[in-house]
C-alpha cells in the first residue's frame, strides 16, 4: 500500500513487519486512492500477529487502532481482501489448540495440562498394586514374554516398585509429556510416548531374554525423545538447520544421561524408549499438521486406551 505517515498523536508507529502501521481508517483513505476493507480482530496483540502472517504471504495490511465504537482491525485493499481472509482462516485452523494447552517459555511452546490425566492413571495403577497382586501378572518378565505373554511389554509400563520410584517418574514425566503433547497433539504424543516405552521394554527383552523390570521410565524417556526431535525439527527450514539438529540431539542426550542413567535403573529400556521416541518424533514432524487435527488426536487417544485395556485384560483374565 506504500509508505504511510505516523499517527497524529506523535507516537512512533507500532509495527512488527515491514510497512505494517497502526493508523486510523481516515488516515489510510487520505493517503491512498485504493478502496480498503476492514478485518476486525480482538486485540492489538492479535492484530500485530495476523499482520505478520499476511505480510509473509505478500499481503500488506495496515493495523487500525480503536476509533469510536470499533476495536482493533486490519485494513487491506479490496483486491487482497478475500485472500487475506482465507490466509487468516488457514492460520487459525493450523494453530488452534484446546483449553488445556497453555503457552510457556515463549511463542509456539505449549504445555498440555492434559498430562495430569496420565499422572492420575499411573497413580491409579499404583493404588491398585497396593490392593491386588498386579506384579506377578503384569511386570516385565523376559521368560514369560518368550513363552507368548507379549502383553507384559505393555502392562509393565504401569507398574512401579515403590512410592519413590512412582514419584520420580510422575514428576519428570508430567513435565516432559506435557511439553510433548503441547507440540505433537494430545492424543498423538500420548500414544507415541507409550509406544516408545513399550519398544524400550522390547529392546530390553531382545538383549536380555531373562530380564525383569517395571515402571514408566521408558515412556518418560520416550517423551524426552519426542522433545529432542522437536527441538531441531521446528527450525528445519532455516539455512543453519544442522546447527539446530546438533543442538537438539546434544540437549536430549544430556538430559537422557542425567535422568536415564541413574543407579539401579534399566538402562536398556531407557535408551530404547529415548531412541524410539526420537524416531517417532521425527516421523510425526514430517506431518506436523496432524497434531492440530482433532480427529488425529481422537484416533491417537482411542488407540492408546485400547493398548492399555487389552493387555491388562489378557494379563488378569
Amino acid at each position: 500500500m506504500g509508505s504511510l505517515a505516523a499517527p497524529e498523536d506523535g507516537r512512533a508507529p507500532l509495527h512488527r513487519a515491514s510497512r505494517s502501521f497502526v493508523l486510523s481508517c481516515a488516515q489510510v483513505k487520505e493517503q491512498t486512492e485504493q478502496p480498503v476493507l476492514r478485518i476486525p480482530v480482538k486485540s492489538r496483540r492479535e492484530a500485530m500477529e495476523l499482520s505478520l502472517v499476511l505480510v509473509s504471504q505478500g499481503i500488506e495490511p495496515t493495523i487500525e487502532r480503536p476509533e469510536g465504537e470499533h476495536g482493533w482491525g486490519l485494513l487491506v485493499t479490496f483486491e487482497e481482501h478475500e485472500r487475506a481472509l482465507a490466509t487468516i482462516q488457514q492460520y487459525r485452523m493450523e494453530n488452534r489448540h484446546w483449553g488445556w494447552q497453555k503457552a510457556m517459555l515463549g511463542p509456539g511452546v505449549l504445555f498440555d495440562w492434559a498430562s495430569l490425566a496420565w499422572v492420575l492413571l499411573v497413580g491409579f495403577f499404583y493404588w491398585m498394586q497396593t490392593r491386588v497382586d498386579l506384579q506377578s501378572s503384569g511386570m516385565m518378565d523376559g521368560v514369560a514374554v518368550s513363552h507368548g505373554q507379549w502383553w507384559r511389554l505393555f502392562t509393565a509400563v504401569w507398574l512401579h516398585g515403590d512410592l519413590a520410584h512412582l514419584c520420580s517418574n510422575l514428576a519428570i514425566g508430567f513435565v516432559l509429556l506435557g511439553l510433548a503433547m503441547g507440540h505433537y497433539g494430545t492424543g498423538l504424543a500420548l500414544l507415541a510416548a507409550y509406544i516408545a516405552g513399550v519398544l524400550g521394554n522390547l529392546g530390553g527383552w531382545l538383549l536380555n531374554p531373562q530380564a525383569h523390570s517395571l515402571g514408566a521410565s521408558g515412556m518418560v524417556m520416550g517423551a524426552l525423545g519426542l522433545l529432542a526431535a522437536y527441538s531441531f525439527m521446528w527450525r528445519r527450514k532455516t539455512l543453519r538447520k544442522w546447527k539446530f539438529v546438533a543442538a537438539g540431539i546434544a540437549a536430549g542426550v544430556m538430559l537422557f544421561v542425567l535422568l536415564g542413567l541413574g543407579p539401579g535403573t534399566d538402562v536398556t529400556a531407557h535408551l530404547g524408549g529415548f531412541v524410539s521416541g526420537a524416531v517417532l518424533g521425527a516421523l510425526l514432524g514430517v506431518r506436523h499438521d496432524l497434531g492440530r487435527k482433532p480427529e488425529s488426536n481422537f484416533f491417537g487417544g482411542f488407540v492408546f486406551i485400547v493398548l492399555v485395556v487389552v493387555p491388562w485384560f489378557l494379563a488378569v483374565r
